[in-house]
């Protein structure tokens, strides 16, 4: 494994444990960002299923973004998320950024579902 992933994944295990020891059985909201599009989940890890997820790749989505790899798209899937959540009932989750810094598109996507109605 190349030191760059080995980084990453010791980054995203060290999140992992801290969002387990705080989250206090809160679902947890999972962000994973590529280079041409932004995904977030809602997992229940007591349950181990998946609430709720948007992504840049729904075709709504696509059709209404010039791109899926900007901040407008993180914002869209931020606030899309929030909404089915909300719709499932969940209003409240931990943050889970996974390997990334808490800037840019993650950010925009954990203030749009912030305003959406989840809490975090």
């Amino acid at each position: 494994m190349s030191k760059q992933k080995d980084l990453n994944a010791r980054r995203k295990q060290r999140v992992r444990t801290r969002i387990r020891k705080f989250g206090s059985g809160r679902p947890r909201l999972s962000v994973f960002r590529s280079s041409q599009h932004i995904y977030a989940q809602i997992i229940d890890d007591a349950a181990g299923h998946t609430l709720a997820a948007a992504s840049t790749l729904e075709k709504d989505l696509r059709e209404a973004l010039k791109t899926g790899a900007d901040i407008e798209a993180a914002k869209a899937v931020g606030k899309l998320i929030a909404e089915r959540a909300v719709g499932k009932g969940v209003t409240s989750v931990v943050f889970d950024r996974g390997q990334y810094l808490f800037h840019g598109r993650v950010k925009a996507l954990a203030d749009a579902a912030r305003e959406a109605g989840l809490q975090f």
